[in-house]
């Protein structure tokens, strides 16, 4: 197998920095990051590092000036010296790695001194890789990028160049923290929690010298599981007591340890329910254990029936997480963060921002989006995300606030990578790795700045017109050949790859259509459907209580309709459905015919993977419109405007 792909930081990245000469000035393992940086880059390219106190001139200065915790770093040019400054460690790694992004810019012409630091403190990959191969989920639960960075064969995988080279870009890109394994803690991952914490330090280790922190997901259950005791009643003393010594020796192994990635009373896994307890109660008393030593609990809002009989039309899986957790803002301790999806159902191609954001604000929250394409592609497809999550931290939650502001806990991704040689399986998905790093250290900035800075650093310059095309609306083409007008689903249960119209329709998960002879969508409203609509402050509740003002690309998420119902496009439901699964086949033809124009532009590997991937994209873009076409076709009688055949 070939190397790991350099992926945003090829070497010639590092020109500018390593065909000059820079002074690195500070102390202490990022700084030596730092240096070992530019050090790298100089040895390539004929340039030259000093450390500290060595004499002039140079081009490039890079600054510690204190010991803080900040990320914050300034950089200006004047003269012919560019400088970075920062008052704490990660600042300055993070403005080293700014000049690289501008690479000969940091070095042309006066540069007006700049202050840059992350929005949000937090920004965190959860990674849902399993030390024991599960039977159903494999290795990487929901992962299309191959195996897991972290473990093989039961073990830790004990790679550290590889995971140093993983540490490096995501740094690069602004995270600085990442869960090592999946929140569905099977057995063989509850023990890392202790007699195998030492293989967790192990990652720790490595991640820390590129500033980034390492969480641990853990089971509720574990002072059952692993202590022994006949209960994990969060009020019982002898739990209290068994997780505040658990975290004692976690910290004892790993002085820099981020905290605890919690799923409790979810789709099956233990949590405060059984006895009698609340949300708040069970993850307060983990937020108690890791206090002491600045960690923080990370609470998942993921909580829903999962046995729904599907002739309820009145229970709503949407609603689940707002009544569960509203009720409970303010009684959660300040280093536990509740994290929520940003949509209420299950990172569907289109969903409505969740109204739990923004409806508890005595509460930490942080925003959880998902890299790993589970219903958008599962890396087969090119689908990048960048302009879903722009729009939903861009939502105007309440007047002048947006979702982006209110994400006080932080912005969390589900991880798109494995030990795949591109990292991310489909080499353009490492698109939306970048995307998500640089979105979540500044969730108001453009994402089509953020993808033109990914294909510059990965491309170079020569396919950045090709590759933009390719890439920049490939979500809404995805969105176009698959569920319609936000309705969501719509796949073949399990694995989620492929279209079933009615993979879902009559099981207990909560993920229906209700299409029938005469219409579709699900009856959201609170006037004659199951009060969802109304879980939104104003003006969205207004705005989505009716057919006649709700947003087409959500419709059939709030409303059901019938297919003869005009949307503000001016179409009917029936015709946008046939219309968009024809136009988003022949968007996914276009982009193929665009990638095979880059032949002998773009590396020889990279090419014929994304060639034989889009293939596969274009196969079953025409069977999602195939079947959703002929589906709607036969239920509702009417037939395409234009003639065209419907299967």
């Amino acid at each position: 197998m070939r190397g790991a792909d350099p992926a945003w930081l090829p070497d010639e990245v590092f020109r500018p920095i390593g065909s000059r000469r820079t002074l690195v000035r500070g102390w202490g393992p990022l700084v030596d990051t730092v240096h070992e940086e530019v050090a790298r880059a100089c040895a390539r390219f004929g340039g030259r590092v000093d450390r500290d106190a060595a004499p002039g001139p140079y081009d490039l200065l890079l600054d510690l000036t204190g010991s803080e915790a900040s990320e914050a770093f300034t950089c200006e040019r004047a003269g012919d010296l560019t400088t970075v400054t920062a008052t704490g460690p990660s600042g300055l790694l993070y403005g080293l790695f700014h000049v690289v992004r501008l690479g000969e810019e940091a070095f042309t012409g006066e540069r007006p001194r700049e202050t840059c630091r992350p929005a949000l403190a937090l920004r965190m990959l959860d990674h849902w890789d399993n030390v024991a191969v599960h039977p159903v989920m494999g290795q990487v639960e929901r992962g299309y990028a191959g195996g897991s960075l972290f473990w093989v064969d039961g073990r830790a995988r004990g790679e550290p160049e590889r995971l140093r080279a993983y540490a490096r870009l995501l740094a690069s890109c602004g995270i600085n923290a990442v869960a090592v394994n999946n929140v569905n803690v099977h057995e063989t991952e509850a023990r890392l929690l202790t007699d195998r914490i030492g293989e967790v330090a192990e990652h720790a280790a490595v991640f820390r010298a590129y500033g980034i922190r390492t969480h641990l997901s853990v089971t509720f259950a574990a002072p059952i599981v692993l202590g022994g005791l006949p209960t994990a009643d969060p009020l019982d003393e002898r739990v209290r007591e068994w997780w505040a010594r658990a975290a004692q020796g976690v910290y004892e192994v790993i002085g820099d340890f981020g905290g605890f990635v919690v799923k409790a009373d979810s789709e099956g896994q233990p949590g405060p329910f059984a006895y009698g307890r609340s949300h708040a109660d069970g993850a307060n008393m983990l937020a108690e254990a890791l206090r002491p030593y600045g960690g923080t609990v990370h609470w998942r809002a993921f909580v829903y029936d999962h046995r729904q009989d599907w002739r309820d039309r009145s229970t709503d899986r949407a609603r689940a997480a707002y009544d569960h957790f509203v009720p409970l803002d303010g009684e959660f301790a300040d280093n536990a963060v509740l994290q929520v999806k940003h949509g209420p159902m299950d990172f569907q191609v289109r969903e409505p921002v969740s109204p739990l954001i923004g409806a508890m604000p005595a509460t930490r929250l942080a925003v959880e989006v998902q890299a790993t394409q589970e219903y958008t592609g599962q890396q087969r497809h090119v689908c990048w995300l960048g302009p879903m999550w722009s729009e939903v931290l861009r939502f105007p939650v309440r007047q002048g606030v947006s979702v982006g502001e209110l994400c006080r806990g932080g912005l969390v991704a589900v991880s798109n990578v494995g030990d795949d040689p591109y990292w991310t399986g489909h080499p353009l998905a490492q698109a939306n790795l970048y995307t998500f790093g640089r979105l979540a250290w500044r969730p108001d900035a453009d994402p089509r700045e953020i993808l033109d800075e990914w294909i510059r650093l990965t491309f170079g310059p020569g396919a950045a017109a090709d590759l933009h095309a390719v890439l920049d609306g490939s979500w809404r083409t995805y969105e176009k050949y698959t569920a319609p007008l936000g309705v969501g689903f719509m796949v073949q249960p399990g694995h989620h790859y492929g279209p079933a119209v009615d993979g879902y329709e009559y099981s207990p998960w909560g993920t229906y259509h209700f299409a029938d002879r005469d219409g579709v969508g699900v009856d959201r409203s609170a006037a004659t459907g199951t009060g969802f609509a109304a879980q939104y402050a104003e003006p969205w509740a207004r705005v989505y209580e009716s057919p006649d003002t709700c947003p087409d690309e959500l419709l059939l998420f709030f409303h059901h309709v019938p297919y003869g119902h005009v949307l503000h496009s001016g179409k009917t439901v029936i015709q946008h459905i046939y219309d968009t699964h024809f136009e988003g086949v022949e968007e996914a033809e276009e982009a193929r015919r665009v990638w095979a124009r880059l032949d002998g532009v773009v590396d020889v590997g990279r090419h014929a993977r994304v060639a034989e991937l889009f293939e596969e994209q274009v196969r079953s873009a025409r069977e999602w419109r195939d079947q959703v076409n002929s589906y709607f076709f036969r239920k509702s009688g009417v037939p395409d405007a234009h003639g065209r055949r419907l299967c």
